[in-house]
């Protein structure tokens, strides 16, 4: 067996046509254009290629996009008044922070005073709860994208069994919560869990949100699993690795995300998504 690859860029850019699509119609018909603010602190490289990223997607699709830098030394203050700022700009639909912020912020009270109906990276602790609850409205990024993945390979996800490994709130918690909503028997493994393969030896469905390259091996995997690899690290050579030995895996799963262009693309075009979510509901 040689598992069929659940190619994100490509998935990305047809649900961005789609966007585009909408947004044309909305602007024809005289309505505004979705707008959307990324407030990003400091001068990390990776958030900068991220937030360069999210700009180039919201040109694609026709959003307005505001784009704000603050100074790494910039005071709490500095950020929560562009936060209540933007809360109370009409013409904006939805806002995130991106992370990680410098260590003299508090990123989850930053994150919720974002009123939860802009909050398109689903992060704030009333859609976190609205998921729970099985009343979702703006959902986590990630796991969105990942569920838009797995509906891609058409496979009744109601009664798998389902490992989620990682227990973060912006992915590993909330994708529980999305299995366990589509109907999935649902193990979260974490850093105490006691038997790890095991748990991945047993799942029909594998999502894997570590960071740590090469943690799940290959011959851990189920013989016709679906596995999404959310990890990414750089190594010594600057090329990318996933948590999941990508080469044996790919012989025993039936579908597999590749490390990079998998997940990546999905979640931004998640939070696409979740931007026009709140411009149509408004």
């Amino acid at each position: 067996m040689s598992a069929r690859i659940l190619d994100g860029n490509a998935i990305a850019g047809s649900i961005r046509k789609d966007i585009a699509t909408v947004v044309a119609a909305r602007v024809g018909r005289g309505v505004r254009r979705p707008g959307v603010a990324v407030l990003l602190v400091g001068d990390d490289p990776a958030s900068a290629i991220y937030v360069k990223h999210k700009r180039r997607d919201c040109v694609e699709v026709g959003f307005k996009h505001d784009i704000r830098h603050l100074p790494a030394e910039a005071p709490e203050g500095a950020l929560v008044d562009a936060i209540e700022e933007l809360n109370g700009d009409g013409t904006i639909d939805g806002m995130l922070v991106q992370l990680p912020l410098p260590a003299h912020l508090d990123a989850p009270r930053i994150l919720e005073r974002i009123a939860p109906s802009k909050d398109v990276d689903g992060v704030h602790p009333y859609n976190i709860g609205r998921l729970a609850l099985r009343q979702p409205t703006l959902r986590s990024c990630t796991p969105k994208g990942i569920m838009a993945l797995l509906e891609r390979t058409e496979t009744p996800l109601r009664g798998l069994a389902a490992t989620v490994l990682g227990a973060s709130n912006h992915v590993g918690r909330p994708m529980g919560l999305e299995l366990l909503l589509a109907g999935c028997t649902v193990t979260t493994a974490h850093k105490f869990t006691r038997d790890t393969p095991a748990h991945v030896a047993a799942a029909d469905v594998v999502v894997s949100a570590t960071g740590q390259a090469g943690l799940v091996r290959g011959d851990w995997i189920k013989p016709g699993a679906i596995v999404v690899d959310v990890g990414i690290t750089r190594d010594r050579n600057n090329r990318l690795h996933g948590d999941v030995e990508f080469e044996a895996a790919r012989e025993r799963a039936a579908w597999i995300t590749p490390v990079p262009g998998g997940v990546g693309p999905m979640t931004r075009v998640a939070m696409l998504q979740n931007v026009l979510q709140s411009a149509e509901g408004r």
